[in-house]
């Protein structure tokens, strides 16, 4: 199967496998991405059966509501059963690295409402160590080359800001290469401590329950 072919696949797969966990009143938490994109497809099918969706993106936002899904203020929502989105890496422990949309932050914000977190990726995605993909980091204008300068200095990373982004929230992407992430909840833990920083795009605490991973031998699911 080709690439697009294997991210309908496992968006399909995702909607089966969240429909234990739903009812009419459910809201769900929809991700960010060319993957994601299946799964609001996807989601179309059925959504008379679920109340709506939180989602991470304005990009994300508008797909829903062409489709007819309602999109809930986050504020308005306590918890939700299942936020599904796609990932740049994860690793054999369900850690992951996103950002490359450049929504990680509100991508964060819904994966920390929602009590079962499911990642959609091909197989590409899945890793022994994540960095190989650079790690993406939202981040003040004003701290960029602050944050940059500590990234080398710490971790041996090559900063850059990524050229011509804009986040949801107004600020920069700050993308790090040649790292190897080998303690994930160390690292995530201590560059969310850098001032200037809003969010690192490392997903260890909040990382995935289950990976539906699109292989050429058809969907595998991870659990984790």
């Amino acid at each position: 199967m080709t690439q697009d072919q294997l991210k309908q696949a496992v968006a399909q797969a995702a909607v089966d496998h969240i429909l234990p966990f739903l009812d009419s009143k459910s809201v769900i938490g929809v991700g960010t991405g060319s993957t994601a994109n299946c799964f609001i497809d996807a989601l179309a099918t059925m959504k008379d059966q679920i109340r709506g969706a939180v989602s991470s993106s304005v990009k994300s936002t508008e797909r829903l509501q062409a489709h007819g899904i309602p999109v809930l203020d986050s504020n308005t929502v306590e918890s939700i059963p299942v936020y599904i989105d796609g990932a740049d890496e994860i690793d054999h422990q369900g850690c992951m690295i996103k950002g490359g949309g450049a929504a990680l932050t509100r991508e964060k914000i819904v994966a920390d409402l929602a009590e079962r977190f499911v990642c959609i990726a091909d197989e590409s995605k899945l890793v022994d160590v994540l960095g190989a993909f650079p790690l993406p980091v939202e981040v003040i204008p004003m701290a960029a080359a602050q944050v940059m300068r500590r990234f080398a200095t710490v971790y041996g990373g090559q900063a850059s800001v990524r050229a011509g982004v804009t986040t949801d929230n107004g600020n920069i992407i700050v993308d790090v290469r040649g790292l190897k992430i080998t303690d994930p909840l160390a690292m995530e833990a201590e560059v969310n401590q850098w001032p200037g920083v809003v969010t690192v795009g490392i997903f260890g605490r909040h990382k995935a329950k289950v990976c539906l991973l699109g292989t050429s031998q058809g969907v595998r699911a991870l659990d984790f």
